[in-house]
């Protein structure tokens, strides 16, 4: 197994990861852009988006969606621009968008985090095919990984201050049928950004731990831990050709000097693979 920077791009604060056609998409939240890495050739493209972005999603029929400072917006991949959709927190100068993802029936689920620390203050959002929002699970306070079962049965989702995994059961956008099914209280750091692999397990960063764990839902136990030479491990995804590179994002530590802070990971040899994501088909 081999831990290696990828790319030549320093995030402020990389996160929200994803793998799409040949591409791992992600974003720098504090530095307010949009980044595409191919692993084939080692190009990257960027965008700025003007505001500090929590996540990226592919669009089936082609683009991005974001989610951040001013809510919900389409991103052009070919001339940059982007289209406001909705902002449902547009009274809340303190919240903004943080992490979120598509489920498998196409709809994109993002949700906000009160940056003054007031629990209960935000909440996890969903956005329609037909641009309608509304909301999917309250109250949270810094709502961040999301992820659903296999079958597309059970949705997992991480409000990082409980430090534990929600499960919910999943049926035409509704979560119901609220349960924890893992704890993170044994890590002394906190719960992030999350996906799945194709054997149903659990990969979350951890903020503030340099490292990514392994965990099985239904039993509820920690299975691999790997860790990584930055204190602030965000997100993960599982992308290349056949889904067995595991992408980690990474951000600046206030005062730790690390030398690859801020970098895109790759950990290859991991012996597991992922699933492809969803994209939104609105």
């Amino acid at each position: 197994m081999r831990v290696e920077p990828v790319g030549h791009i320093r995030s402020q604060w990389g996160e929200g990861p994803i793998w799409f056609g040949t591409h791992l998409y992600y974003v720098d939240i504090e530095g307010r852009m949009v980044h595409r890495y191919n692993p084939e050739d080692g190009s990257e493209k960027s965008w700025p988006v003007g505001e500090r972005v929590g996540t990226v999603v592919p669009r089936a029929g082609g683009g991005l969606v974001i989610a951040g400072d001013h809510g919900f917006s389409f991103l052009d991949e070919e001339t940059g621009a982007l289209t406001p959709i909705a902002d449902p927190e547009a009274d809340k100068p303190d919240n903004r968008f943080n992490d979120g993802k598509c489920s498998p029936d196409g709809r994109f689920f993002a949700g906000s985090i009160s940056l003054a620390k007031i629990t209960g203050d935000a909440k996890l959002y969903r956005l329609d095919p037909d641009l309608s929002v509304h909301e999917a699970f309250a109250p949270v306070t810094n709502s961040n990984g999301i992820a659903w079962s296999l079958d597309g049965k059970f949705a997992y989702y991480i409000d990082t201050p409980r430090k534990e995994v929600l499960a919910f059961d999943y049926e035409d956008g509704n979560l119901k049928n609220l349960r924890s099914v893992i704890s993170t209280a044994h890590i002394d750091a906190s719960p992030d950004g999350m996906t799945i692999d194709a054997d149903g397990n659990l990969w979350i960063a951890f903020c503030h731990g340099g490292c990514v764990s392994c965990f099985d839902p239904a039993k509820g136990q920690e299975i691999h831990r790997i860790a990584l030479p930055c204190l602030e491990t965000t997100a993960c995804a599982f992308g290349g050709e056949d889904l067995a590179d595991f992408f980690v994002t990474t951000g600046v530590h206030k005062t730790a000097k690390e030398e690859h802070a801020g970098r895109l990971f790759v950990i290859r040899g991991l012996g597991v693979k992922g699933v492809p994501a969803f994209a939104f088909k609105g």
